[in-house]
């Protein structure tokens, strides 16, 4: 059984290794990958090939950058390839329905939630800014609508009160590989897998995460702001004003507490405390522009010579 792989970051590329560690035993065989076309890097502005196709290259498969998949040109250079399933993990691009059609099975998506909860880009900080307790990864038919597909398997994991998306990334990106090992497996086996349709209810979208979204509003309850801080936490990262200074909230709890949104109630050797709209906000971990991060109590520290 041929597969192309297509996804571009790290997430993608975890499932990428698992299919070609299994793949000898497995019965089926990569035979390319797509990813988006290098970006530049953030310093230097150097272009930064994706962790897909680092991977890849590594292991001698072919891959392939195209711009879109639009274009006749695209289409019939993936048709060449004669493949029997496409497996798509956050590649970045649409797939027009003349790619879902060229693979002889279908094309297939590693998706991070359990649909359809959270449909769209962005599954995995939604799940903790919402306060969801429960996630996992879903291995779904690709259609044209966006995640609406059947979903033919699911891993699921509980979201900690100290999950971040970075922690949680990581367990999703380990559990989707499981997943579609499992489920390419079984098809090269010849096996027939049920394909459960999606609920009509329930259904949630994970909206892109804007840089605007960043900004801590003090008006907010403190158990809103705390989910915020864990959803924001690798990116882009929280942003807030404390005592007139903006720095970076990296980790922080809600506590019991009572005062002016988005004055500080304490600030010493202990604690940095802030009010919020609805109880308040210990900061944990904080970072000033062009400063390492800091403990609160560390920061507080440091504004010795500006007191609060």
């Amino acid at each position: 059984m041929k597969i192309i792989f297509a996804g571009t970051p790290l997430f993608a590329a975890r499932a990428l290794e698992a299919l070609l560690a299994a793949q000898a035993a497995a019965g089926f065989n990569i035979v390319g990958a797509y990813t988006q076309p290098d970006r530049p890097a953030q310093r230097g502005q150097k272009l930064n090939a994706s962790a897909v196709k680092n991977l890849a290259l590594a292991h001698g498969i072919s891959v392939f950058q195209p711009q879109s998949l639009k274009s006749a040109e695209a289409q019939a250079e993936l048709a060449a390839l004669q493949p029997d399933l496409m497996i798509v993990a956050a590649y970045g691009l649409i797939l027009p329905q003349a790619v879902l059609d060229i693979p002889r099975l279908g094309c297939l998506n590693i998706h991070g939630s359990i649909l359809p909860r959270w449909r769209g880009a962005a599954p995995i900080h939604r799940a903790i800014e919402a306060g969801d307790t429960e996630t996992g990864v879903g291995i779904m038919r690709m259609e044209a609508g966006l995640d609406t597909g059947a979903v033919l398997y699911e891993l699921r994991t509980s979201i900690t009160e100290t999950d971040t998306t970075g922690t949680l990334h990581d367990r999703l990106a380990t559990l989707g590989a499981q997943a579609i090992v499992h489920v390419a497996s079984a098809l090269a086996r010849g096996d027939t897998l049920t394909e459960t349709p999606q609920p009509s209810e329930g259904i949630t979208y994970a909206h892109k995460i804007k840089n605007d979204e960043a900004q801590l509003d003090w008006q907010q309850g403190a158990k809103q702001l705390a989910r915020k801080i864990r959803a924001f936490n690798p990116n882009p990262g929280c942003v807030a004003e404390i005592d007139g200074e903006t720095v970076k909230v990296w980790d922080a709890r809600a506590i019991e507490g009572r005062g002016e949104a988005g004055a500080i109630l304490r600030a010493n050797k202990a604690e940095l405390v802030v009010a919020c709209g609805e109880g308040a906000l210990e900061i944990v971990t904080l970072q000033k522009p062009g400063k390492n991060r800091a403990s609160g109590t560390e920061y507080v520290s440091g504004r010795k010579a500006q007191p609060f």
